[in-house]
Formats: C-alpha cells, sequence, structure tokens
C-alpha cells in the first residue's frame, strides 16, 4: 500500500512538473541564461480631426550596464561619464553597489552619444531606443492633451485617459548569457519585435480652437481674470471642437516641480471644476416652461403671458430681486421672450415655482445635472444639486434663475445644446478615432444619444427666443451683421466660506449659430474679471469674436434673414 502511495505520488509530481509547471519553468529557466534589452513602443500620435499633429516622438536611447560582464568598472565608468557627461561617482556606484543585474546608466540620450559609445566597444553595456514625447504645438490644447511622465506613460489629460491606445506593447532582445549574466560568445540574439502604440484622433478642430485661445488670451488681458475658458461645441453630434483655458503652459515645459502651479495651470475648469451658472441657465427654465406648455401642464406659462412687473418677490420670507430696479418702467409686464432678453429674475423664480419641485427635478435630471456627462476625460465634475427632499421653495425659486444650482461646463454648454437641437442630448466627447498607422481603425467614437430632452417644437419656440437676446437684449454684443446668432448672458456671484464673495463674479456667455438651424455652440466664462463684470460686456463679445473667425474659417455665408 505505502509503495502504491509513493508510486502515485512521484507519477503525479513528474506530471505537475513536466505539464503543469512546464511554462513557468521555462520562463525561470529562459531568465536565468537569457539578459533582455526592452524594446520601447513608439507612442501613438495625437491629432485633431483634420491631422494636426499636436502630440508626436522623438527618437532617443537608454544606456543599460551589467555589471557582472564588465571587466573594468573603473575605466568604463570613466568613459561612459564623459560620454554622457555625467558624473564619475555615480555612474560607478550604479555599477558596483548595485545587486541588480542590469541597471540603467541613462534615459534619453542623443544619438550621437550613443554612437559614440558604440565606438568603444565597452563590454556590457547596451542600448535601446526610447522616445521622447514633444508637442509641435507647445502650450495649444495643453489641458486636453495633457503630458506623460519621464517614463512615458501618460499623466494627465487625453494622454492620461487613452493611455491604454497609446502606449502600445514593450519588445525584447535577448541575449544567451552564463550564470554570472556574460554574454556568451557566438550567441544568437531573439527579438522579440515591440507593438507600437495606436494614434488618437480628437474631435477638436485645431483651427477653431486657436481662434477660442486667441479670444480667451484677449480677454484676460483687458479683464486680468483669475481664468477664462471656452467650449465649442457641434449642436448636433456633442463633438468637442475646441476646449481651452487661460492661462495656459507650454507642454514642452511642464512645470513639474511646482505642484502648485502645475495644479493650477493643469486643470480643465469646464470639465472639472462647478460654478452656479446665474441666468445662462435661464434657457433650461424657459425651455421647461415651454414644454410644459406644450405638454397641456396648465401651471406653465403660454409665451404670450405677460408677467407683472414687480422687481421683488417673497419665497420662504427671503426676497428674490432682479438685478434691475425696474425704474421708469423698464422691464414692466413682459413675455418669457422679453425677459429673457432683460435676463429678469422673478419671471423665473415664478416659472420654477409654478412648475413645481417634482417635474422640474425631473428635467434637471434629463438634462443632466447632478451627474456626469460621460466626456472621455478623467475627473469631470458631477456638479451640486440639493437633493429634493430637501429643497425649500426660495431654494427653488433660485435655481430657476441659476443660483443654488452648480454646474460644470461640460454640463451646461451639453444642456443648452439639447435645448436648442430639436431635444437631442448626446454624450460629448474629445476623441473621434483611435488607428494604426497602416490605416487600420480600432474605434470609432459615433454619436452617442442618451436620452430626448425636450420637443422639436419647444427647440424652434426657444431658439426664436435666443435669437432676440442677441439683436435687441443683453447679449447684443455677440451679434454679427448678416448672421443669426442666439446666446443668454450671466453674471453670477461666487461665494467664500458659504457668504457672498464680495466683488467677485463669474462672467459667461452661451450662445449658438446659425440661430435657424444651430451647429456651432460657445460657452465662454470669465472668472473674477477686474473691472467691468457683466457676462453682457465681457464674454458675449469674446463669443461673438469666436463666431466671426469660425465664419471666416468655415468661409460660411451670411444667413437669409425672414
Amino acid at each position: 500500500m505505502a509503495v502504491t502511495f509513493l508510486f502515485c505520488f512521484l507519477f503525479f509530481r513528474f506530471f505537475y512538473v513536466q505539464v503543469v509547471w512546464s511554462e513557468e519553468l521555462g520562463y525561470r529557466a529562459l531568465d536565468q541564461w537569457t539578459r533582455e534589452i526592452p524594446i520601447i513602443p513608439k507612442r501613438g500620435k495625437i491629432t485633431d480631426r483634420n491631422g494636426v499633429v499636436l502630440a508626436d516622438n522623438s527618437t532617443a536611447y537608454t544606456v543599460f550596464a551589467r555589471s557582472n560582464a564588465i571587466r573594468d568598472k573603473e575605466s568604463t565608468a570613466a568613459l561612459l561619464a564623459q560620454t554622457l557627461q555625467l558624473d564619475f561617482e555615480t555612474v560607478y556606484n550604479r555599477l558596483t553597489k548595485r545587486k541588480a543585474s542590469e541597471v540603467t546608466i541613462a534615459k534619453r540620450v542623443e544619438k550621437g552619444k550613443v554612437e559614440s559609445l558604440s565606438e568603444l566597444l565597452l563590454d556590457g553595456v547596451y542600448y535601446s531606443r526610447d522616445n521622447v514625447r514633444y508637442y509641435p504645438k507647445g502650450d495649444a490644447l495643453c489641458q486636453v492633451v495633457g503630458f506623460t511622465s519621464t517614463d512615458n506613460v501618460g499623466t494627465t489629460g487625453i494622454e492620461k485617459y487613452y493611455d491604454a491606445y497609446l502606449s502600445g506593447e514593450k519588445g525584447e532582445l535577448l541575449y544567451e548569457t552564463d550564470l554570472v549574466g556574460i554574454e556568451i560568445e557566438n550567441s544568437v540574439a531573439a527579438y522579440l519585435p515591440a507593438e507600437d502604440g495606436y494614434n488618437v484622433e480628437l474631435t477638436i478642430d485645431y483651427g477653431i480652437q486657436e481662434l477660442a485661445e486667441s479670444a480667451l488670451e484677449r480677454v484676460y488681458a483687458e479683464s486680468s481674470p483669475k481664468s477664462a475658458s471656452c467650449i465649442v461645441l457641434d449642436v448636433n453630434t456633442f463633438e468637442v471642437l475646441a476646449l481651452a483655458n487661460y492661462p495656459s503652459y507650454d507642454l514642452n515645459e511642464v512645470p513639474r516641480n511646482d505642484a502648485e502651479l502645475l495644479n493650477t495651470l493643469t486643470r480643465n475648469h469646464l470639465v472639472c471644476d462647478i460654478y452656479e451658472p446665474g441666468s445662462t441657465f435661464k434657457v433650461l427654465t424657459a425651455a421647461i416652461d415651454i414644454e410644459e406648455h406644450l405638454r397641456g401642464n396648465n401651471r406653465a406659462f403660454s409665451p404670450n403671458y405677460i408677467f407683472p412687473s414687480s422687481r421683488t418677490r417673497a419665497v420662504d420670507g427671503t426676497t428674490v430681486k432682479c438685478w434691475s430696479n425696474h425704474a421708469n418702467g423698464k422691464h414692466s409686464n413682459q413675455t418669457l421672450a422679453e425677459a429673457l432678453n432683460n435676463s429678469c429674475n422673478p419671471c423665473f423664480t415664478d416659472i420654477a415655482l409654478a412648475i413645481g419641485s417634482e417635474t422640474f427635478y425631473e428635467y434637471l435630471s434629463t438634462f443632466g445635472f447632478g451627474k456626469k456627462t460621460g466626456i472621455d476625460y478623467s475627473g469631470e465634475a458631477y456638479g451640486l444639486l440639493l437633493p429634493q427632499t430637501a429643497l425649500r421653495a426660495c431654494d427653488l425659486a433660485r435655481i430657476g434663475f441659476g443660483q443654488t444650482i452648480a454646474v460644470s461646463g461640460i454640463q451646461l454648454a451639453s444642456a443648452v445644446a439639447s435645448a436648442i437641437n430639436g431635444g437631442y442630448y448626446y454624450t460629448p466627447r474629445l476623441v473621434k478615432r483611435i488607428y494604426a498607422d497602416d490605416g487600420y481603425v480600432l474605434q470609432k467614437n459615433e454619436p452617442i444619444l442618451k436620452n430626448r430632452t425636450v420637443s422639436e417644437k419647444t427647440s424652434n419656440i426657444l431658439t426664436k427666443m435666443l435669437e432676440g437676446v442677441v439683436t435687441v437684449g443683453s447679449g447684443k454684443k455677440a451679434y454679427i451683421e448678416g448672421f443669426r446668432v442666439l446666446g443668454k448672458t450671466g453674471t453670477s456671484q461666487k461665494y467664500l466660506d458659504g457668504k457672498i464673495a464680495a466683488g467677485k463674479y463669474v462672467s459667461s456667455f452661451v450662445g449658438a449659430f446659425p440661430a435657424d438651424s444651430p451647429k456651432y455652440l460657445a460657452l465662454v466664462t470669465v472668472d473674477e474679471p477686474q473691472g467691468a463684470y457683466y457676462g453682457s460686456v465681457v464674454a458675449a463679445p469674446c463669443a461673438g469674436e469666436i463666431f466671426q473667425g469660425i465664419i471666416s474659417l468655415k468661409n460660411i455665408q451670411p444667413s437669409v434673414l425672414e
């Protein structure tokens, strides 16, 4: 019995070693008898939708050494230090004090220096091609493209989000060695090729991006804000055509040694930060009212309804005011269109309270507030929306005109785009396709419809109203002669420690053109402008400049005005 048991044990042990464990043992043997030089894959390019290269590679080399294979370490260290312009002691210590069989002497070495080393025929010194990331457009689109670490790993932006596609797979060059790691004479090297990374094509139109960055730079120079941001969205697909933040930084000169400055300059405000939208939010309150009226909700107001002229309203003991004192008949007896033109707060308070929290919150959810849009970018903010169970009437009243709610720029831009495109809410995106150098397309991102927000009829009514804001209302500085532009201005106060921060505002404008068939939507936000701070004065002209630039860039012909 014992003999049988021992025989079975030996049989199963033999089977385990020869069959089950064979692959792992093979790898161990290969590791003992070979030394490998990594072959770095080429990182994929990042381009705009028209092929403009935004992130590329230049070739460099990494120098390795195997101390066991070096006969004269002092002489080799001296030659390495001299050729690569390194400190002798540092190199010598790496060759003598490291327990690892292979050490890295230097990364990102120029081709000329590697050629000089090759002529020295140093035992135990090897080289492999490396890639150095560089950005041909410098600071353009810097917060979106992002950058890589010194090891070429995506750290921020698209470089980080799509790192798995961009990075590729490393290869190896294997040499047969003896037990101490010295290459065997006349051995044959085995070559395992690297797999280069895929290229990423953005939805960004670099021409429009340049227009946006130039306009923001001008606003920054004139108003000295903390920052200024702009997103240009394709209204019909939610492709991001431009996304700019100013101030910017050169992607080739990343301030890695200053963490605070790095965090400030690399932050994509329109995706990762939130703010009270103020009067730009009235676009959505108006859309909700129009849609509910068309659905037969008798609590909603008809577009022809005349709102009373009172400039204040008491809600839960809180007084809701308009920005104007309504003197000399100003803002008296307005329709919804006129309320949008004048940006009159009490009218939108009336709408929110009449619609009621349950229905109003259903629309807020449909428009994407309080949750991520799903844009392909890390760190997207959820926004801030009070739980409906904790909502007071005064809170609902203020949400109606863009207070007591905080949104990200991409949330607001997407919501407004859906309100004016017939009610179609898509997932916004920054990447159009992922493809290989040989033309093979790994992934093509088509528009993804998430839900419907309002009807086509509501959109048509709303766009006509918003066109009036630009022709005769607060958005007149975004007007372009011969073209139909729609929009809405906004000016919101900022808070510090739960209290209104005196003199601190966010000026904004959201608009689109052509108004009869919206294509290009722009949201401009200016954080804490100095001097004039109204959105109508600071942000609207900036959007108008961008629209004018797009008209010239795309050779768009004037609208046929009705």
